[in-house]
């Protein structure tokens, strides 16, 4: 069956996204700094051999100018736990055999990481999980079903794939896990030196980090 990848996004607004990181960065600069990681993330994803579905929150004219070949979708009300379910069910209404979904929080996530998902899932792997290093996932995926895998998550938590994994076992789902990776959540992330390298493959957000000049002060509050 055809496979695709679906992107949770949200318009880039001062104030609604990033605000873990607001302050130090002000929420213009936050939004700003979500609006490259986006552009990043549709950029790259595009290069798959795969469809392309955006989830989004807030108004879709900003998607139809970012993602002119991706199909968009508004999420729908509810927990991310709800607003998964939905984005599951309406793939699999669509067509679609292996559904990977991922956000915009790793710009600079290797496509192969990505492949390698939809690989487990066409080989008989039921769910499969990227392990994000703050103990969530940055890719879930599933080539059916997925019973109670998104329900009595805590999710922002450390817990995330613990439960997640518990989920699918009680689901009687054979759950496959990927290399590790890491998520832009919080100040010090931004200054991880991988992201900042060129061959990072997220020139935008590097290129906005850089023009912060962040690694003078962390230095100086280090003191």
């Amino acid at each position: 069956m055809k496979r695709v990848l679906a992107i949770f996004a949200k318009t880039p607004l001062p104030g609604r996204v990033k605000t873990r990181l607001s302050p130090p960065l002000s929420p213009r600069q936050a939004a700003e700094l979500y609006r490259c990681m986006l552009l990043d993330t549709v950029e790259r994803a595009a290069a798959l051999p795969t469809d392309i579905v955006i989830f989004h929150e807030g108004s879709a004219e900003f998607f139809e100018k970012a993602a002119p070949g991706a199909v968009l979708v508004r999420q729908c009300t509810g927990g991310l736990g709800v607003r998964l379910e939905h984005a599951f069910q309406e793939l699999s209404s669509r067509g679609y055999g292996p559904r990977v979904v991922i956000g915009t929080d790793s710009p600079d996530l290797p496509l192969a990481f990505i492949e390698e998902g939809f690989r487990r899932l066409e080989q008989g792997s039921e769910a499969v999980f990227g392990p994000a290093e703050d103990g969530g996932y940055y890719l879930v995926g599933v080539s059916g079903g997925y019973g109670t895998l998104f329900r009595d998550i805590p999710w922002s938590s450390e817990k995330v794939l613990e439960a997640s994994l518990r989920q699918a076992a009680a689901s009687g789902l054979a759950a496959a896990l990927l290399p590790s990776w890491h998520d832009v959540d919080s100040y010090e992330d931004l200054l991880r030196p991988s992201l900042l390298e060129a061959s990072s493959g997220a020139p935008r957000t590097r290129a906005f980090i850089a023009e912060l000049g962040l690694a003078a002060p962390l230095a100086a509050n280090a003191v």
